[in-house]
């Protein structure tokens, strides 16, 4: 089976089982605080997960897009990218361990067809300290499904991954471990588990690619939990049945299943190689890159892998309606971009280059996601646009680089940092133009590249982690102001502005909307009144959910530029009382306060601070309550 096949017999496997499938989230994630782009198939269902009621049920199945940007330097290996599916399916409440196993093994074993003697799987120890028992409801699940198929599953308990390295297979099938590989929380592992968050033990599964990817001199002994190449895992299964207390952990009453498994890699064991490159969604993009170029992948493997990667990426974050800048989303889809322009220069492709691998991506996806068929012309042009203003700072950087006599690794470091100049271009252009290289330019070039990640993962620490955030009352108060302003520009600004993006912190709310020229401080000052009134006349604010079609086109809810909803929305209303209709009528997964005159709590007001561009034909606020 290719990659498309695993996802459409996934989705119909589940959807047998009474399952219902549901639309992939947005990439782009405009209203938690916490993280950029959704990085994970439970990510957008955290809020069910938690307790809320899903509109279309308690036995959900998708396949969710993500993006994981903290994974971009890792991009070149057989396993890692940044853009990826996540095939999901939820349980909440219903079913649980023994049938979340005997699904996922007849899914893999019977639909996608891998040998049982290839997979293996991982089941948590237990934890003492905590009195949370090893898992013998999976493990017994897993000695079944193995059993059913002619495999004998041997129980081998290792504890820690480095006890797995010293200790290895020892003939085992299922191997148990601790808290750092098999248990779940949005924070780690057992003891630092927050309190008052649901967690739960995981099962992982592993497929073998074989004893010649494991050096045991580099990696220690094979197991799966180890780093070699040889396991790669494709699925895991959380058993959601704790909440941490003051005092330990809870049962919950309610007792959730949250899967994920990863199509690319799945797809890559269905076809036996461990170069996820090479399956159906990527190796036809490899393909287009060997004959414009003229190289073969054998031969320049990272860079190919990097450019097919990044342009995937690229071209769904454009289709969600990121737009590449220097600001958040659309710095990390820039980057992406001008990563891939890098690496095609090692390829020799310095012209025209996205306007033929752009097109190979969107006919891989437009078939079973429209939204890529109908976006394909727009995307392709913003994708061009980027490549041709880079080209034009690749132009700037040789001039630059012109004016010095010598160059060593921190200037080499300021011309990519600066101009985003390939570092590798400037030192085959000093070659060229005579100028003198320092002999430890790579070292120094890398020494001002670990500083420069150092003060970023700093600075962005939690941004890209997944889950629910942002829940505190001055959050719910941003949020509610968010809608308010949305309406009050509408109002004052016409009914062309539309949502672009949010970002809200504890400090202050920021919103992106398109409208075509500066906004006057005398049209800010009126929204600012407006947006003041409203919250003055105290709306009492509730939700409602509504078919999709008839939210948007009969209720004339708002929605977001680039949103994607599934057959049902929850529709947030702001109304005061005995008003015959709400100022406030807009398409959102919260939270909010319930009533407007909590924004004016400690005698703070509504205030605008800031109003600019941010990208061409969208502007930006920044508000603050003060």
């Amino acid at each position: 089976m290719n990659a498309q096949d695993i996802r459409k017999q996934y989705l119909a496997f589940f959807t047998e089982r009474e399952h219902t499938v549901i639309s992939r989230a947005s990439l782009a994630l405009h209203n938690d605080p916490t993280t950029l782009f959704t990085g994970s198939g439970m990510q957008p269902l955290i809020p069910y997960l938690l307790g809320e009621k899903h509109p279309s049920g308690t036995k959900l199945v998708d396949s969710q897009t993500c993006i994981r940007a903290q994974d971009i330097d890792e991009v070149g290996d057989t396993s890692h990218t940044t853009f990826f599916e996540m095939l999901g399916n939820w349980s909440l409440g219903e079913y649980f361990k023994a049938e979340q196993i005997e699904y996922f093994s007849t899914f893999l074993f019977d639909v996608v067809g891998l040998d049982p003697n290839k997979v293996y799987v991982s089941c948590y120890i237990g934890n003492e300290t905590f009195n949370i028992p090893r898992d013998e409801a999976a493990i017994a699940a897993w000695q079944k499904a193995f059993k059913a198929r002619g495999v004998e599953a041997t129980v081998v308990a290792l504890g820690s991954a480095q006890d797995g390295d010293k200790h290895g297979m020892q003939g085992g099938r299922i191997f148990l471990y601790d808290g750092k590989e098999n248990w779940w929380s949005r924070a780690g592992d057992e003891e630092h588990t927050p309190v008052g968050e649901p967690c739960g033990p995981d099962s992982e599964v592993f497929y073998d690619f074989g004893e010649h990817l494991h050096d045991e001199a580099v990696w220690g002994k094979a197991h799966p939990a180890n780093d070699s190449a040889r396991f790669m895992e494709i699925g895991n299964s959380v058993f959601m049945a704790y909440r941490r207390t003051e005092d330990g952990f809870s049962e919950l009453p309610s007792k959730n299943i949250d899967f994920g498994g990863g199509l690319e890699r799945i797809a890559a064991a269905a076809i036996g190689s461990h170069d996820v490159y090479k399956i159906s969604l990527l190796w036809p993009i490899i393909e287009k890159l060997q004959s414009i170029s003229g190289k073969k992948y054998d031969s320049h493997t990272t860079s190919m892998r990097v450019i097919t990667d990044h342009l995937r990426g690229a071209t769904f974050l454009a289709v969600d309606g990121t737009v590449p800048s220097n600001k958040e989303q659309g710095y990390v889809m820039r980057r992406l971009l001008r990563r891939a322009i890098r690496f095609a220069f090692e390829l020799g492709v310095e012209q025209n280059f996205f306007e033929q691998i752009v097109p190979v991506i969107a006919d891989l996806y437009a078939d079973d996601y429209p939204e890529v068929a109908k976006s394909r012309d727009d995307v392709i042009a913003t994708l061009i646009k980027e490549e041709k203003v880079f080209r034009q700072t690749l132009r700037k950087g040789l001039k630059e680089l012109e004016k010095l006599k010598s160059v060593d690794g921190e200037a080499l470091f300021r011309l990519y940092d600066t101009f985003g100049f390939p570092v590798e271009l400037s030192t085959e252009e000093a070659f060229k133009q005579n100028i003198t290289v320092s002999e430890n330019w790579r070292a120094e070039f890398d020494a001002c590249m670990k500083e420069q990640r150092e003060r970023s993962q700093t600075a962005t620490k939690g941004v890209f982690k997944g889950g629910l955030g942002g829940q505190t009352l001055i959050h719910k108060k941003y949020h509610t102001a968010t809608h308010l302003m949305y309406q009050a520009l509408r109002d004052v600004l016409g009914a062309h502005v539309v949502q672009r993006g949010s970002n809200i912190t504890e400090e202050r709310l920021r919103f992106d909307f398109s409208h075509p020229e500066k906004v006057t401080r005398e049209q800010l000052d009126q929204v600012e009144k407006i947006v003041n009134e409203q919250i003055g006349h105290d709306l009492r604010i509730s939700y409602a959910e509504y078919p999709t079609k008839v939210a948007i086109e009969e209720k004339g809810a708002l929605g977001q530029f680039g949103d994607r909803y599934g057959e049902t929305v929850k529709v947030y209303k702001m109304i005061a009382d005995n008003a015959e209709k709400p100022f406030s009528f807009e398409i959102c997964g919260g939270p909010h306060v319930d009533h407007t005159m909590q924004l004016f709590e400690d005698g703070k007001k509504f205030k605008i601070l800031k109003e600019e561009a941010s990208s061409a034909g969208v502007r930006r606020i920044k508000a603050v309550l003060v």
